[in-house]
């Protein structure tokens, strides 16, 4: 007998049915359908046999799989520069490779989507979902009802029971000609949840690509989506004991009942379990989530999902349900990490196929019927908008703001489609209200983008800020600061330096502390930064709890988010440090100290990207901060090198506040140029230097500045200024590496002006880090202060609307016109005081 034969009468003699209940089995199988298939038909012993390997669940498997990745990437591809949301891609895709488009070709359907393989897809497809759901669960706050506003909890009320209820009458109107075959009741309730919910992981990629996470209008729609999902799963549970009841209230009322007990057992029993076990960990210094802890806790999700599948309420109820007993934190982190690339990336738009599979467009004959479901699609969209627009304008909102709002609370997806999936499971929604409602969906959410971005255009409330550095800022007002950070290792020298700028009650400092949140197109990012948004304070397994204690009476601090990726969150900085009228930008470099003392470059080159985008763009002035250890140190030993020009201005009219510290000791070192007109007439015993044009401007700027703060601090001990000449940039460089190493931080500006320009210009082609300046890179070498930190600064050197500023802007302190020159004498070396140690 030839080997094909053989394998032919092998799998015949071990056929067995099984009764397909649902379309997971097939794309239009009934109840009455029946799926054979053989067990040993697992995998092949090659093609060389003449067998084909398709014909094998294996191999048609992973050629499935295969088909189903490239083309869902592909269609993100090309729809991204419309901007559409991935899901579309994903639905368009298994609607692509279904009955409606590439079904029509001869043998597409039987080659690579056999009936008898879609019962393997369909499971594979439906494990994906529940794992990305229950990640879902895990990265969703259940506490976010006890800190949400009352605006949001109205807006997401009366955004799902509106469309609810009036979903619901208007499909009960025409129920005759929409539901002939399928149960009323069932059925009015699954159009209901349809039409009422929101999708919270797909708003949250619209607001981020639309830069609007971060406003008012992201934050109320966020708080509202995320009440809404909440409420969508209540409501499905209940539509799900009903649908299975066949009439028989009381078999209701125990499902309803079995899914309340299944929810109190998940929070007072397994949350305290796990708990439990996370604290026990990290008492044995594990870090993350240990191989038992991640085994337990997903056989947990497994015994959840079967429980839930076992009552009647869904398998993904019960994922949903357990990952949100999932303890936040390192466990709930570690968790996300370690499955969510490829349940994302690979399982979940296996779901999605299968619901583009089972989308029939032939289905839709009945003109009458594809009109009536799309009205009432229409009408429940439109009562969804309406309503928030009144309660948006009850509470005070612009109507543009409230009409933007409503479309986006009219976003659906992955939460819309379970529940149509389900309800064709079910047999109560046919293929034709099936597929109307997935078409619908997928032309609704993709206007969402369009239309929001016509309608709300925010008005730019940034009518320029004339206090936009330090320079210009008085001396008895508020120094506002912005902050960013996206680690909690660059909290305490944050603290560290607000403590070294000696904030008082006649100069307070206003901290306004950004976390940063890079949005990589990951799902536990884009909910990360929802639920930080909505609450920058809260505990979040991917943005977990800051401490930013207030190390003085005299600072304040707001915790605020930006969420994007880092390529472009350049834009929310500048736009937050303008709306909070941020004098400085305070930004962590993108190395860190290591364990060695030396500095560590940071696994993400976005954060460098970030840096370098903001000093070119900052709509004020930008500090960057190397930190090495400015958090341990003890004593305050601040050293500024001065060469001149308006960053190195800026430098020194910070550290004009940290002198003002009685703990602080500050050294004041001037570097001048043998060629600056200042130099030659101490060496020809000369006059006062003179000059024309911007450098001179430039040069009366940097001697007012200077001699503004000797003369302050004349007599004080603890401030030392020191002047050395130098002639080219390798004396610049043996100076600066001559510095005693007594300092604990490094006050400087990133560019100088003047004659200086030159002696620096050669330093900056051999930077290994531009950004820092030419001495700001030097001092963050290895060789040079290896232990201590340093501080850049660059001046904002535009006008309030954008015009050049002065070259002479008002000092700080009071200005003595006559020590403008003569303060100088004929010294080439002065010191204030004594050194202070």
């Amino acid at each position: 007998m030839a080997p094909s034969l053989h394998h032919a009468n092998s799998a015949l003699n071990s056929i067995h049915a099984s009764a397909s209940t649902t379309v997971n089995a097939s794309i239009d199988a009934s109840i009455d359908d029946v799926v054979c298939f053989a067990p040993n038909m697992i995998t092949t012993n090659g093609f060389w046999e003449g067998i084909n390997p398709l014909k094998y669940s294996f191999p048609i498997f992973v050629l499935q799989l295969i088909i189903v990745v490239l083309t869902t990437r592909l269609l993100v591809i090309v729809l991204r520069p419309l901007r559409q949301p991935r899901v579309i891609a994903e639905i368009i895709g298994g609607v692509l490779m279904g009955k409606s488009v590439m079904g029509q070709l001869n043998g597409f359907g039987d080659t690579f989507f056999p009936q008898q393989s879609l019962l393997v897809l369909s499971t594979v497809a439906n494990l994906g979902l529940v794992l990305f759901i229950f990640l879902v669960g895990v990265e969703m706050d259940p506490t976010i009802f006890r800190r949400m506003g009352r605006r949001s909890l109205v807006i997401a009320l009366a955004g799902m029971s509106l469309p609810f209820g009036i979903g619901s009458a208007t499909s009960f109107l025409f129920r005759h000609h929409i539901s002939d075959d399928v149960r009323e009741a069932p059925f009015l309730l699954f159009m209901g949840v349809t039409l009422s919910v929101t999708a919270f992981p797909v708003l949250a990629r619209i607001l981020a690509e639309t830069k609007l996470l971060n406003t008012e209008l992201g934050r109320t729609a966020m708080s509202a989506a995320i009440v809404n999902d909440l409420c969508a799963w209540i409501l499905l549970a209940i539509s799900l004991s009903l649908a299975d009841s066949q009439g028989s209230p009381l078999v209701s009322i125990w499902m309803i009942a079995a899914a309340a007990g299944f929810v109190l057992l998940c929070f007072y029993v397994v949350r305290p379990a796990l708990r439990w076990l996370e604290r026990r960990a990290t008492a044995k210094g594990a870090e993350g989530v240990t191989d038992f802890q991640l085994c337990a806790i997903m056989s947990g999700l497994m015994l959840a999902a079967l429980a839930t599948d076992a009552i009647g309420v869904h398998v993904v109820f019960g994922a949903f349900v357990y990952g949100l007993a999932v303890p936040s934190g390192a466990m709930g982190k570690a968790v996300v990490e370690k499955l969510e690339d490829f349940v994302t990336g690979v399982m979940l738009p296996l779901f999605f196929v299968m619901s583009g599979l089972r989308t029939d467009l032939r289905s839709m004959k009945d003109p009458v019927t594809a009109v009536l479901l799309l009205l009432v699609f229409l009408i429940a969209s439109m009562t969804k908008i309406v309503g928030t627009v009144l309660v948006s304008a009850f509470y005070g909102m612009p109507f543009r703001d409230g009409l933007a709002l409503g479309f986006l609370m009219n976003t659906r997806g992955l939460v819309e489609m379970i529940v149509l999936n389900i309800g064709s499971d079910r047999q109560v929604l046919d293929d034709e209200a099936f597929a109307m409602m997935v078409v619908s969906s997928v032309i609704m959410t993709s206007t969402v983008l369009p239309v929001v971005t016509s309608i709300y255009r925010p008005s730019r409330r940034l009518i320029g800020y004339k206090r936009r550095t330090i320079q210009r800022t008085k001396p008895d007002a508020e120094l506002r600061m912005l902050a960013c950070f996206h680690s909690p290792r660059q909290i305490s020298p944050i603290l560290s330096l607000l403590s070294l700028s000696n904030p008082t009650k006649r100069s307070p400092v206003f901290l306004y502390a950004l976390h940063l949140v890079e949005l990589t197109g990951r799902a536990s990012t884009l909910i990360a930064a929802a639920s930080a948004c909505t609450s920058p304070t809260s505990s979040h397994p991917s943005a977990p709890q800051y401490s930013f204690v207030s190390p003085s009476p005299f600072i304040s601090i707001h915790l605020l988010s930006a969420a994007s990726p880092f390529i472009t969150m350049h834009h929310d900085v500048s736009r937050i440090a303008e709306e909070k009228h941020a004098a400085l930008i305070l930004l962590p470099f993108h190395k860190h100290l290591a364990v060695d003392g030396a500095l560590e470059a940071a696994s993400n080159p976005g954060l460098r990207t970030l840096n370098i985008n903001l000093l070119s763009s900052a709509p004020c002035s930008v500090a960057l901060l190397v930190d090495r250890g400015l958090a341990s140190i003890a004593s305050r030993r601040i050293a500024i090198l001065f060469l001149g020009g308006p960053h190195d201005r800026e430098a020194l009219a910070f550290a004009w506040r940290m002198a003002d510290d009685h703990l602080a000791s500050v050294s004041l070192i001037r570097y001048l140029p043998l060629t600056d007109p200042r130099m030659l007439s101490i060496v020809t015993d000369g006059g006062s230097a003179t000059g024309g044009g911007d450098e001179a401007e430039e040069r009366r700027a940097d001697e007012e500045i200077i001699a503004t703060f000797r003369l302050k601090h004349a007599g004080n001990d603890r401030v030392v200024y020191r002047e050395m000449a130098v002639t080219s940039g390798e004396e610049v460089v043996a100076a600066v590496r001559g510095i005693e190493s007594v300092y604990d931080l490094y006050v400087v500006g990133r560019g100088h002006g003047g004659a200086a320009a030159g002696l620096t210009a050669g330093l900056t082609e051999w930077a290994d880090c531009p950004e820092l300046g030419p001495i700001g890179d030097l001092l963050a070498s290895s060789d040079v202060a290896a232990s201590a930190s340093v501080l850049v600064v660059q001046q904002y050197v535009g006008g309030p609307l954008g015009q050049a500023a002065p070259a002479s802007p008002r000092p700080l302190g009071r200005r003595n016109p006559a020590e403008s020159g003569g303060i100088w004498g004929r010294m080439s070396s002065f010191e204030i005081g004594r050194p202070g140690r």
